[in-house]
């Protein structure tokens, strides 16, 4: 096969969950379609980053409005502004608000910590976090929904000393029994969730 072939395989193997297979099988499939499918996927990707933008407080993803800055959910002046919670990515997020059993606000750390990582900052947003926990004096507790693996664990350990170190007055928990060891946050049901939440420690 050709370079473009080659490249396309080596960009679909970066994505998340994608092995060298799965990326290949997907170039063969896009290989498979008409010229007015591969355009219309080449309009959507230019302008993916136009009409998507990145809350300015909670650093979640979404459908951009009228230039508004905050998400529907940091906008929301009914959520709990005493209540933080911390999840790693965006599909976390939305997980845990489809279970509808938190009213707070998050933060997405935007990946986990490997345990040998030296340079914590290259994986999570932890500047932007301790900016976030500053300005806003309200916040009385930090719920460290974080995966429950070895990188969660890891994580949530550096991020729970950073925050002491801000305010010692903090209360920073994580969720306890309803999270299997080794189970990500985003494949977990809404029961789990509730439990887990509940069970908080």
């Amino acid at each position: 096969m050709n370079d473009s072939f080659e490249k396309l395989k080596e960009i679909f193997g970066h994505f998340p969950g994608i092995g060298p297979r799965q990326a290949e099988r997907f170039a063969y499939f896009l290989l498979g379609r008409d010229n007015g499918y591969i355009e219309e996927l080449k309009a959507l990707l230019s302008t993916l980053k136009k009409d998507v933008i990145q809350c300015s407080e909670c650093m979640r993803y979404f459908a951009k409005k009228n230039n508004i800055a905050l998400c529907s959910i940091c906008s929301d002046p009914n959520r709990n502004t005493e209540v933080l919670m911390l999840v790693a990515k965006d599909n976390d997020l939305i997980t845990v608000e489809k279970s509808g059993a938190f009213s707070g606000r998050y933060f997405v750390l935007g990946g986990l910590i490997p345990i040998l990582e030296k340079v914590v900052e290259k994986r999570i947003r932890l500047f932007q976090l301790k900016n976030l926990i500053e300005r806003n004096i309200q916040i009385k507790e930090v719920i460290l929904a974080l995966s429950a693996t070895h990188e969660g664990e890891n994580t949530g350990d550096i991020v729970e000393k950073a925050i002491k170190e801000i305010n010692s007055t903090i209360k920073v928990s994580r969720l306890g029994r309803g999270l299997s060891t080794g189970l990500e946050i985003e494949y977990s049901d809404s029961d789990t969730i509730k439990e887990a939440l509940n069970n908080k420690k």
